[in-house]
């Protein structure tokens, strides 16, 4: 027998997409802070990209894609982002820190529930400008955002537990350690564990309405 749960029946009223408010979806707009601008890659950028990055073999160790070995794979990962831009859900930002002028890395929307208001976060950045807080200052850039401006109800994110560094900078950011999931994702380390991080709008603004009465 089903459970009427997990009926997508769009003619009844009380089904659960019909009860929750949709994000209200932005695009990739530019922020900043007084460090960093987070902005749309261009075709300007694909040298940039190629060097400070997408051939970091360090960088990849832990992620999915393999470091470029040539320009062309930069290339093609570029033009790809920059054709998606017209969408308004498409979440793909450059990391430029102000006084250096290129972009560094990248911090995106990965994965999306429309119907949970759920966005999930991947970041990277080139280990020539690690533990500089520029990763930790990119995120808690964007967590305003996507709570105030696109009104979702979660940010979530994940690491491998080898790769403990990624999971501070989701502690800094004020996202909280809800377990590990065993041999639950992949990357170039073969089939590997996923630390799971999260924050709910509820924490969000219960915070914000805390720091203003403090």
């Amino acid at each position: 027998m089903t459970n009427s749960i997990f009926r997508d029946n769009k003619n009844d009223k009380n089904t659960f997409d019909k009860e929750v408010m949709h994000m209200e979806h932005k695009g990739t707009v530019r922020l900043e802070t007084d460090r960093i601008v987070l902005r749309q890659f261009t075709k300007e950028d694909y040298q940039l990209v190629y060097d400070n990055f997408e051939s970091d073999v360090n960088m990849t160790k832990y992620l999915r894609w393999k470091a470029a070995e040539k320009l062309d794979s930069a290339v093609e990962v570029v033009n790809d982002w920059v054709e998606n831009y017209k969408n308004k859900d498409f979440y793909q930002w450059a990391i430029v820190p102000k006084d250096l002028g290129e972009p560094i890395g990248t911090i995106s929307v990965v994965e999306m529930d429309e119907k949970t208001k759920k966005v999930h976060i991947g970041y990277c950045i080139g280990t020539k400008w690690w533990h500089q807080g520029y990763t930790s200052e990119a995120l808690a850039t964007i967590i305003p955002f996507f709570f105030e401006d696109v009104k979702v109800n979660r940010i979530e994110s994940q690491h491998d537990p080898n790769n403990p560094n990624s999971g501070k900078v989701m502690v800094k950011c004020g996202m909280k350690y809800e377990g590990t999931l065993r041999q639950n994702d992949w990357s170039n380390q073969g089939i590997v564990d996923a630390a799971m991080y999260g924050l709910l709008a509820s924490d969000y603004f219960a915070n914000q309405n805390d720091r203003i009465s403090n």
